[in-house]
């Protein structure tokens, strides 16, 4: 997809590409929310814990720590659901959880039934077309643990993000969004690695090293809900601008 001069240049930079990863992934679900307003911050949810989850197993190093790619996207989910929690209020925010869950479940099923199809045996295709079944099935038959893992922290952490985001807005007022947008992620993302690293990875590896790569998971977080600040307030100022005109028009 990208040019080979692009390839090499992120080959050699990896922390660059951690980097541009997370602003690009940031910046389209500050786009899909400029397009499409609450439902364009529902879609981020479900393609954020789509990409987490299937790229989740996939680990590489950054700044020296070990960690799984998902950490990126799964991480963006708690800027979504936060954006929704400022802008829409906790209902909102809450039901959007409660979607991401079911589009989890639904993609688990649906890609299962579809391993169960056999790779065609046709001349001039039969070996492309185990080849791309295979790496099919290293993806999915991966996937329904890391999908359990992630679904379990998913659904307490993101409740408990909701809950967080909204008590400390409840004694701050519409002031320090910066507060609560780091402060909530960074006590759910506690229990969200925790569950997760012992679920997911606790088995695959020995115990030291799930906890090890769930402790460079939670700094790769932390990291994140600090970056992701400006995005937040980037995105409030638009939904007051957006306010501010429907008004003039009505």
């Amino acid at each position: 997809m990208f040019p080979q001069s692009v390839v090499d240049f992120y080959a050699a930079n990896q922390e660059l590409l951690w980097l541009t990863t997370l602003f690009v992934d940031l910046g389209f679900t500050v786009l899909l929310y400029r397009l499409f307003g609450k439902a364009g911050l529902q879609v981020a949810i479900a393609v954020a814990i789509l990409l987490a989850n299937l790229q989740g197993p996939k680990l590489t190093v950054i700044f020296g720590l070990q960690t799984s790619l998902g950490v990126i996207f799964y991480s963006s989910i708690f800027f979504a659901t936060d954006m929704l929690s400022e802008n829409y209020g906790k209902a909102a925010a809450n039901k959007a959880v409660r979607m991401g869950f079911a589009v989890s479940v639904i993609v688990l099923v649906m890609l299962s039934l579809a391993l169960l199809y056999l790779p065609s045996d046709k001349p001039g295709t039969a070996a492309f077309s185990a080849s791309v079944h295979d790496a099919f099935a290293t993806i999915v038959n991966f996937t329904p643990r890391f999908i359990f893992g992630s679904l379990l922290a998913y659904y307490i952490s993101q409740h408990f993000d909701v809950w967080a985001f909204h008590k400390i807005k409840s004694v701050t007022g519409d002031r320090w969004l910066w507060l609560r947008n780091n402060l909530s992620p960074m006590s759910s993302q506690v229990v969200d690695t925790v569950i997760y690293s012992l679920v997911t990875w606790w088995g695959i590896v020995d115990l030291e090293t799930a906890l090890a790569l769930g402790a460079a998971k939670y700094l790769f977080k932390v990291v994140i809900a600090m970056i992701d600040t400006v995005f937040l307030y980037w995105a409030r100022h638009m939904h007051r601008l957006r306010q501010g005109a429907a008004q003039t028009a009505g």
